[in-house]
């Protein structure tokens, strides 16, 4: 309640200290995140080579002028001959003073009030980081060609969420310091100002420990797969050479944590534990449980398994392992924050250790999850002993809480961290449904391979935390969001980058900008010139906001075609003869309906230029093409829309029924059909369990009443769990296909994936894209 108090009377301040006319201007500034109140002139102040800088004695003198050299640095050239006053507004030299730099007590912490007019540049904060967040927008609100020219505006600003957060896994690819300082670069300017570093994880630990030297010279290092992509790794041999990795020495530490510190950025360390720790177990053995039946290794991908060899709770070893861990990172970290993760720690060999076991027994734990409730309660008492705040994932609400502990919601929606905030815990939102970059951020044909479905640039940016059926309290105890991007498909920086920007860009809106000021079309203009600057810097990032976006469905007896791209400003152009369009070619306004074969060609186009990829969509017309399909499957309808899938199993042109019983699908041709042939399009992904059905079976009807079986085609397991990544359609000949109305098509399941599988036990699924009729 205090806090939504102080945030009124900040606001109140804001506003009575602003001129209101200029409140209800729309801003027309090109940066990002977008200010709370701003006006802009027509007119442009020149900077000059030679400038006179006055600063108030309040400030830190050494602070204000490291801050004036970072914007020096990121403008280029100017700024050569720098003369620094102490401010006194009495002193008559102050009307001289190019840049003026005022202390504003009635100011939040991170707010501030910017003027540009022809006399020179007046900021006003009440501390450091509000000075350096107006020179931010001082900067982007520059043109990268010419960055000494700034537009006169009114600018009074001030962020909407304490935490403005991006977390970076460096386990899974190894990202070097330079990077990083680059990383943390953009998130300055985009007034981000928590980066979380996932350190340690099963593929790798990243982080010099001096007591515990085999952390980096065992565990930062990993074998060679990377000519596979992250899921179809296997897990390394015995003796074989560990080449890939790498890990920050506690000087590089030193240096992350300065650079970020001299940019505001908070840098926050996180050790995950129990679970993801297959790396700090490769180097100590022993700190697993012993009934541990397999090898333990640096884990290349996914682990075939290996994620549920976790630290053992019943070890008294592994606490003095942690603790001495947690006594170095509290040292190298100056943040009031340490994350201990906490996050799927799968329990199978905490069921069969006999020290597990011991513990329950001693501390009258009855439920395993209470185990890690237990463990990680102990952990955070550490933890806190160390002047530290305690953050977690959100399966720490399995079980009972540590005290004070700050949850991270990252499951789907992020909604188990409001199970905490019931408790009255402070929580962050990172919801994977939306703010996990990891995922396709546009149409995913155009798109490097990747996990799951798509978390757009319009997705993320139109992302609200506050839900408006929260409890009262669950607000204030929102501390902020946190864009996460995990690195499993990152094998270069360049990856990196592609998978960040331009998302992080719509996220800093998101934390920082009031709600009411949200709007995606002036959020697209500003962008563009952010992107300029990034480019500048060497940044590069996804362009995938231009690419289009298809849904074909059968309707009428035709295929209805949608094309949609996420840009506001651009416009499709499409052919329907193969051709290749042009700025000249059919404009898109409404859907496309399509009876016969058509190979559908379109691309967006801004004033003219050509700005996405160009969509092919080839709709095969079949006897089942534009039919009705019936089953209890919703995305069912594109098994008859003529159009083929990629090998990506996510890109919405296939369906799946992910169970274990039997399924069928009934198609109606519309009267009755002479047939020949069926044929059903089916993807394998070996590493994501894809597979064929164990059999496939058609049955025939003239009145969708009574049917009979016409033909039955069975896998066997060394079809079904093939290795690959591959499409293939499965005819089968019909005997027995006269006057046919109704199709329905049965498959079984295939069975779990076996033992020696890349994910051995797990349940395996089939995904169809076209269903064929001749």
């Amino acid at each position: 309640m205090r806090r939504l108090f102080k945030y009124a009377l900040t606001l109140i301040i804001f506003l009575l200290s602003y001129n209101m006319e200029n409140a209800m201007a729309q801003s027309s500034l090109p940066v990002v995140p977008k200010p709370l109140m701003a006006d802009v002139g027509c007119e442009k102040l020149k900077i000059a080579d030679s400038i006179n800088v006055f600063i108030d004695p309040s400030f830190n003198l050494n602070e204000a002028q490291s801050i004036l050299s970072i914007y020096k640095v990121l403008n280029g050239l100017f700024f050569n001959d720098v003369r620094y006053h102490i401010y006194n507004r009495n002193d008559e030299k102050v009307d001289e003073g190019d840049i003026i730099m005022k202390n504003n007590s009635n100011l939040p912490e991170e707010g501030y009030k910017l003027s540009v007019s022809r006399k020179g540049i007046v900021i006003e904060a009440s501390s450091e980081v509000g000075l350096f967040y107006a020179f931010q927008t001082l900067f982007l609100s520059s043109s990268p060609e010419d960055k000494s020219c700034i537009p006169f505006m009114e600018v009074a600003d001030q962020p909407r969420f304490e935490y403005r957060g991006f977390m970076l896994d460096v386990s899974r690819y190894f990202l070097p310091k330079e990077d990083v300082f680059k990383i943390i670069d953009c998130m300055s300017l985009l007034k981000l100002n928590k980066l979380h570093l996932h350190l340690t994880d099963d593929n790798g630990w990243r982080i010099e420990i001096k007591k515990y030297p085999a952390l980096t010279s065992v565990g930062a290092w990993r074998v060679n797969r990377n000519n596979l992509a992250f899921p179809d790794r296997r897990n390394s041999v015995k003796g074989e050479p560990t080449p890939i990795g790498g890990f920050y020495t506690q000087e590089e530490i030193r240096e992350i944590v300065n650079y970020a510190q001299q940019r505001y950025v908070e840098i926050i360390p996180e050790i995950d534990m129990p679970g993801h720790s297959n790396a700090a177990l490769a180097a100590y053995p022993e700190l697993a449980c012993p009934s541990v039946d397999k090898q333990i290794g640096v884990v290349p991908g996914m682990g075939q398994g290996s994620g549920s060899i976790i630290l053992c709770a019943g070890n008294e070893k592994v606490f003095k392992f942690l603790e001495d861990v947690i006594d170095e990172v509290a040292v190298l970290f100056p943040s009031k924050y340490i994350h201990i993760g906490g996050d799927e720690a799968w329990k199978d060999y905490w069921k069969k250790c006999p020290r597990c076991a011991q513990r329950m027994k001693e501390e009258n734990i009855l439920h395993i999850e209470e185990l890690q409730s237990y463990f990680m309660r102990r952990i955070s008492t550490y933890v806190k002993s160390k002047g530290k705040n305690v953050m977690g994932w959100d399966e720490l609400t399995n079980g009972t809480l540590p005290d004070d502990v700050i949850i991270f919601g990252w499951q789907g929606m992020g909604n188990a961290a409001l199970k905490a905030a019931a408790q009255g815990h402070r929580f962050v939102l990172t919801p994977a449904r939306l703010l996990y970059l990891i995922r396709y951020q546009g149409p995913q044909w155009f798109e490097p391979l990747t996990y799951f479905g798509n978390n757009t640039l319009k997705d993320v940016y139109m992302y609200e935390p506050v839900q408006s059926g929260w409890d009262k309290k669950y607000e204030s105890l929102l501390m902020g969001v946190q864009a996460s991007m995990w690195t499993e498909f990152c094998n270069i920086p360049h990856d990196v980058y592609y998978q960040v920007f331009p998302r992080l860009v719509a996220l800093a809106e998101v934390a920082w900008s009031q709600k009411e000021l949200k709007d995606w079309n002036s959020f697209v203009d500003r962008l563009d010139n952010v992107l300029l600057h990034l480019s500048a810097k060497g940044i590069n990032y996804s362009e995938a906001m231009f690419n289009i976006q298809h849904k074909a469905v059968a309707e009428n007896g035709k295929i209805k075609v949608d094309l949609n791209c996420e840009r506001p400003d651009v416009e499709i152009r499409y052919t329907t003869d193969g051709m290749e369009p042009d700025a000249s070619s059919s404009l898109y306004r409404e859907p496309l309906y399509v009876d016969s074969s058509t190979q559908i060609r379109c691309a967006t186009y801004k004033n003219g230029v050509k700005k996405g990829e160009t969509l092919k969509l080839d709709v095969d017309w079949n006897l089942a093409t534009g039919k009705e399909i019936f089953s209890e499957n919703p995305a069912d309808k594109v098994l008859t829309n003529g159009i083929r899938g990629s090998k990506k199993q996510s890109d919405f042109e296939w369906t799946e029924w992910y169970s274990k019983d039997d399924v069928s699908f009934i198609v109606d041709l519309g009267k009755k059909t002479n047939i020949k042939k069926i044929g059903l399009g089916c993807l394998t992904h070996y590493a994501m369990g894809v597979n064929k059905p164990k059999y496939i079976v058609v049955k025939l009807s003239s009145d969708g009443k009574k049917y009979s079986t016409s033909v039955k085609k069975e896998f066997s397991d060394k079809e079904i769990f093939k290795v690959g990544n591959f499409i293939e359609d499965i005819f089968l000949d019909i005997p027995d296909g006269k006057n046919v109305r109704y199709v329905q098509i049965v498959y079984a399941y295939p069975g779990d994936c076996p033992q020696d599988h890349i994910k051995p036990n797990q349940q395996s699924r089939c995904r169809f894209d076209e269903l064929i009729i001749k």
